[in-house]
């Protein structure tokens, strides 16, 4: 469905770098909130050994139409080679708030 409401989750190195992501998808309207979380401590396989990594959380709110753009926004300014970067279909919720979601994202 054309428009749908998802959520794009990725992980950011750090608060400051969040925070510049969140603002940027706001204010650009490809985002109708960006919600950034607490740190946490990420523990994952890369390039056959186990690192460890405290990371800041971020859901973005937004409309599948406007994925190409939070994906781009997310890889430019991100600093890993390969960085998390998730989108998950809204299947149901509040209908006002899923209006609101498509209102302030509508291209």
């Amino acid at each position: 469905m054309t428009g749908a409401a998802i959520m794009v989750v990725t992980q950011m190195p750090d608060r400051a770098s969040a925070l510049v992501l969140a603002r940027s998808l706001v204010e650009s309207r490809v985002a109708a909130c960006v919600s950034i979380g607490a740190a946490v401590e990420s523990l994952y396989h890369w390039r056959g050994k186990i690192e460890t990594a405290q990371e800041i959380p971020v859901v973005v709110k937004t409309c599948s139409e406007r994925y190409p753009e939070v994906e781009a926004a997310i890889r430019a300014g991100h600093p890993y080679e390969l960085p998390e970067i998730v989108a998950v279909r809204i299947e149901r919720g509040l209908p006002e708030y899923l209006g609101w979601v498509a209102a302030e994202t509508k291209t």
